[in-house]
């Protein structure tokens, strides 16, 4: 079971990559249909050390497969699977609305309805930034309905060379050249 639904999820994300491959190296139509390739940028690709990615929905079951297809399109990329959570004590967005069954007799009789939203984290580690782009959108194409996702990355920068370089002192900064204390100005004095 497990192998044939692989299978298809590997075979859709292949026909995904087709249409949606990254973004310096992917052709575009000139006018006469021609395909072109995009010139290249010099630029390094950006590093992601981290991407959280918090679904919410309305339904618990829903949230658990979209979760384990997250699973299959992060191992058939290669990419780093982190945890994947749901809160022990779970945080569920909880609204109720109590109205009369009866407009005009039968106060007593009341219906109550709630909507509740449940949460759901997963963690991806140590991805290049055209790696992200392409799963995040393949991810995005797939949301089913009542999902919505929420995005969060931390990407790794360059430390600036003002950090880089150690502060050039004249002198050893452990050393005073002022006297501290009275007792230390008479001694120097004398």
């Amino acid at each position: 079971m497990n192998s044939i639904a692989g299978n298809i999820i590997r075979s859709a994300f292949n026909n995904a990559l087709k249409y949606a491959s990254p973004r310096n190296m992917s052709p575009y139509c000139t006018a006469t249909g021609n395909l072109v390739e995009r010139p290249t940028s010099d630029e390094p690709d950006k590093l992601y050390k981290t991407i959280e990615v918090e679904m919410r929905a309305y339904e618990k079951a829903t949230l658990k497969s979209y979760s384990e297809f997250l699973k299959m399109a992060a191992d058939n990329l290669d990419i780093t699977i982190g945890k994947c959570f749901t809160p022990l004590k779970p945080f569920k967005d909880y609204r109720g609305l109590t109205i009369l069954r009866s407009r005009f007799v039968h106060k007593k009789h009341r219906t109550q309805y709630e909507v509740r939203t449940y949460f759901r984290f997963m963690n991806f580690h140590h991805l290049t930034g055209s790696t992200a782009d392409t799963f995040l959108e393949y991810i995005e194409r797939n949301l089913p309905e009542g999902v919505a996702l929420k995005v969060t990355k931390v990407a790794l920068e360059k430390l600036p060379p003002e950090v880089l370089t150690p502060p050039v002192f004249e002198q050893d900064p452990t050393e005073s050249t002022e006297p501290e204390t009275n007792e230390e100005q008479e001694v120097q004095k004398q």
